[in-house]
């Protein structure tokens, strides 16, 4: 499972790769025993929905290290209510990341699941995404709630996951503002 290796191995790469990446503000906002809460604010040079419309190529944006295929491409998530993260693996098989429960295209999208390593634990997550016009361009932010049940508490998780998901949205920006995920 290269997902659950990764997340555990480069947060401090990924912390300085997000660092170096533009402005952005990230936050664990709580961490305890019972779960966590991480949130982080970017700008994003283009109009809320170009911003919107990228969540849906996910394959083309998101970082392979982050699968558990370790291929992008193997990535789809529809924006409609009841849409699926989604990815493709071997033999037929696949893994459901997270479900759609609220999209308002060009303003938000909210998804419930357990990202990743998070589905080995009994954790309920939902993330929530919001897009506000900001000069010429978008103001994302991004707030994961995780809680339910790990062995020894949520908040060694907490740092790891944020790092992950702050890479993964700069990965978006790049992908909306140059063509490239960077």
């Amino acid at each position: 499972m290269r997902y659950s290796r990764a997340i555990h191995s480069t947060a401090g790469i990924l912390a300085a790769a997000v660092f170096l990446a533009g402005p952005t503000r990230a936050d664990v906002l709580n961490a305890d025993a019972t779960g966590f809460q991480v949130k982080t604010t970017l700008t994003v040079a283009a109009p809320p929905a170009k911003v919107y419309a990228a969540f849906s190529k996910v394959g083309k944006w998101w970082n392979p290290e982050h699968t558990w295929s370790g291929n992008s491409a193997n990535l789809s998530l529809s924006t409609k209510p009841g849409g699926c993260f989604c990815e493709k693996l071997e033999n037929g098989g696949g893994a459901q990341h997270m479900v759609v429960v609220y999209a308002a295209p060009g303003k938000e999208l909210r998804l419930n699941g357990a990202l990743g390593p998070l589905q080995t634990e009994a954790a309920i997550g939902n993330l929530a995404l919001t897009l506000n016009p900001k000069d010429d361009g978008t103001e994302l932010t991004w707030v994961y709630s995780v809680s339910g049940y790990t062995k020894g508490g949520w908040t060694a998780w907490a740092p790891d996951v944020d790092a992950v998901l702050n890479e993964q949205f700069s990965r978006l920006k790049g992908y909306v503002e140059t063509g490239k995920a960077q």
